[in-house]
């Protein structure tokens, strides 16, 4: 009886819908069921109702959803459509409670039911973790777990969760896969760090389309393997994929963490082709390539024309600013920033501390400092205290710093090389033995093993004329076997990148890869490869001492 209504009602109404484009139109339409059909079908509604939720149109479900909540019968139907239109409208609570409803009006839930379900589940995962569970633990008994749309939606579910374990065992279990649960699993692979099994995955895909590229590229992006990110995306174009939003911030930010420019300019080119340009973190992430690549005038012109500016497209253009020296204009974004009503994060406070670092802007740095918990809400973490650290310490200000490192670190225990290296480094530039020795003293007897504070330290007490402390840091570096990580520089050849820092038995590799001329002998390949890259290491008289000794 409900299904002839409702068929009946469907028939009636599709003349209608198909013209309905207002929301007066739509309560035009509910009016007439209203005089003809509800009366005597209750049901008749629900064809109104799908049509809504089907149409996307935030306006009609939204009025539905009035009229949902104050109709007086429900159904199994019913009930299934409003759990997917929550979910098209990101409502992941709602479509939980609408289950709850279901459950003490004892309808029938079945396999249409589920899979919007568990994507609301996989939504609210930080606040009710084990709801999933107990959703998963119902459709077993109902014998559901077989369903290849119910499956997916739990596979999805597990690897948000991180539980890959768990997303494994369905995964196997289930003959037919599509490519839903192939490019769930890969990018659950990826977000626990797993990229060799997520590779294997993506490998073995029978079908692949952008957004399985799309979660292989963020796999290796997490893991900043990013030569692989612009390697995959080169497979991807071969394919005649056309790549979206996703694929294109993953190729900038493998681009702006090579400094690979001229990809960064074809990414933007691109972009501008597929009218991606509008799309907040495409303009965000070109944002910060264009800042890593020092091209400032680019990102800030990008950065301009954003219609939507977040907290995420502010810090990249205030980070920008601060690491290209211009610490005025990252201090004046910072005020733009708060003035448009955008709430700063712990990013924020990193890159404009930093940028009151480079410019010994003292006094405005500590008050920024004392502002983030009291004005701005953001709990100072140990980064910022290692900002000031290095503010006071830059400005000269070395007693000031080790006494804010007591009363607001822990001591000089507590810190990191960073902070370490900030202070003895500046001790180093001022001459402040008193404050350098103390400080070397106690890193000395906690048995610190970084290279670079031991050769701070050195350099110090060398430069002072303090030899039989020098002497006695080399003698440390030496029992400790502590070894200095080599630095690298990177150019762009034919639009790829190669790393000044490379053994001597990889120097042919590169010639390979090039097809650059083969040379007579490896004594050659060094030469060519080093007057290529015209990179040149500068090195103290003392380091190169320490490096041979």
């Amino acid at each position: 009886m409900i299904l002839r209504a409702v068929s009946e009602t469907q028939s009636a109404l599709m003349p209608f819908t198909q013209k309905c484009r207002t929301l007066n139109h739509l309560k035009e339409l509910h009016c007439q069921l209203l005089k003809l059909y509800l009366p005597e079908t209750p049901s008749a509604t629900a064809p109104l109702i799908s049509f809504a939720v089907n149409s996307r149109i935030p306006s009609f479900f939204n009025y539905l959803r009035i009229v949902f909540q104050n109709l007086g019968y429900q159904s199994t139907f019913l009930c299934n459509t409003m759990i997917r239109g929550y979910m098209q409208s990101d409502l992941p609570t709602p479509a939980i409670l609408c289950y709850k409803d279901m459950l003490r009006d004892k309808l029938i839930v079945n396999n249409y039911t589920f899979p919007p379900l568990i994507k609301a589940c996989s939504m609210v995962l930080n606040e009710f973790g084990q709801l999933g569970l107990s959703v998963h633990a119902q459709l077993l008994k109902l014998g559901l777990q077989h369903d290849r749309f119910i499956v997916a939606a739990l596979i999805e579910f597990y690897s948000l969760n991180l539980e890959m374990d768990r997303a494994r065992i369905l995964f196997d279990e289930i003959p037919d896969r599509d490519v839903v649960m192939w490019t769930a699993m890969i990018d659950g692979y990826g977000k626990i760090g797993e990229v060799g099994n997520a590779r294997l995955l993506f490998e073995e895909m029978p079908d692949r389309n952008v957004i399985s590229w799309s979660a292989m590229m963020a796999a290796y992006s997490r893991a900043s393997d990013f030569k692989e990110v612009l390697c995959l995306y080169y497979r991807m174009e071969e394919h005649g994929l056309k790549p979206n939003e996703s694929v294109l911030v993953s190729v900038l930010t493998a681009c702006a963490h090579l400094g690979a420019l001229a990809q960064g300019f074809w990414v933007h080119s691109l972009a501008k082709h597929y009218n991606y340009e509008s799309n907040p973190r495409l303009a965000t992430a070109l944002v910060d390539m264009y800042s890593k690549c020092g091209k400032m005038e680019l990102a800030s012109s990008v950065f301009e024309v954003m219609t939507y500016k977040d907290t995420g497209a502010w810090n990249a253009i205030i980070s920008g600013f601060a690491m290209n020296g211009d610490a005025m204009k990252s201090v004046q974004l910072f005020d733009r920033m708060i003035a448009s009503g955008n709430q700063p994060n712990e990013t924020t406070f990193i890159a404009v501390l930093s940028a009151c670092t480079h410019a010994k802007m003292v006094d405005e740095g500590l008050l920024l400092f004392g502002r983030m918990g009291s004005v701005y809400g953001v709990e100072p973490r140990f980064e910022h205290r290692a900002c000031v650290v290095d503010l006071l310490a830059r400005a000269g200000k070395l007693e000031d710093a080790e006494k804010f490192i007591e009363e607001n670190m822990g001591g000089i225990e507590k810190g990191d090389a960073n902070v370490w290296g900030a202070l003895l480094g500046a001790c180093r530039v001022y001459g402040n033995l008193e404050v350098g020795d103390r400080i070397w003293r106690k890193l000395s007897n906690m048995k610190v093993a970084d290279y670079g504070t031991y050769i701070l330290a050195y350099n110090m007490y060398k430069e002072a004329g303090w030899e039989m402390e020098a002497k006695c840091v080399r003698k440390l570096i030496k029992e400790m076997g502590i070894k200095k990580q080599p630095g690298c520089s990177v150019i762009e050849i034919h639009t790829l990148e190669v790393f000044s820092a490379f053994k001597l038995h990889e120097l042919q590799d590169i010639v390979n890869l090039f097809e650059l001329p083969l040379l007579v002998n490896y004594s050659d390949l060094h030469k060519f490869i080093s007057g290529l890259l015209q990179v040149m290491v500068h090195k103290k008289p003392f380091e190169d001492e320490l490096e041979l000794a």
